[in-house]
């Protein structure tokens, strides 16, 4: 695979502790500032949190905070949203609405989603570059 990066989307991979590969695409229209940081500081990576049985994320210590033009608090299955407490990007296994708004980013590749259900407590996740 090569790394697809092009001024509006830049297609990712979130590693789960060697089991999976889940591909991603952070949309820099959605929330511009927060992308850039996100690309600027690959690869990034923490244990695995869960809210609920709706979101799965990780804290990657990130300084960026909500960019309140898109920022949400209702998201579909497959989103990948961005919320400043702890630098936390967070990915949406199921539609949910939260009660804290976070500023949207990207998307989970389809074929991802049920690798995203498998995560369990205590795995590894690593938001990087697909290489070749």
């Amino acid at each position: 695979m090569m790394d697809i990066t092009s001024i509006s989307k830049s297609e990712l991979v979130l590693k789960v502790g060697g089991r999976h590969d889940i591909p991603v695409i952070l949309k820099r229209h959605l929330a511009p500032k927060t992308v850039g940081v996100i690309l600027r500081s690959l690869p990034l990576d923490g244990n695995t949190h869960f809210i609920g049985k709706s979101i799965v994320y990780f804290e990657s210590g990130l300084n960026a905070g909500i960019e309140s033009q898109h920022a949400k608090s209702d998201f579909k299955k497959g989103d990948v949203a961005f919320y400043p407490v702890g630098g936390s990007i967070c990915f949406f296994k199921t539609d949910a609405s939260i009660g804290k708004k976070m500023s949207p980013i990207g998307k989970i590749g389809l074929d991802g989603i049920d690798n995203l259900c498998q995560i369990r407590s205590g795995d590894v996740l690593s938001l990087t570059t697909i290489t070749a």
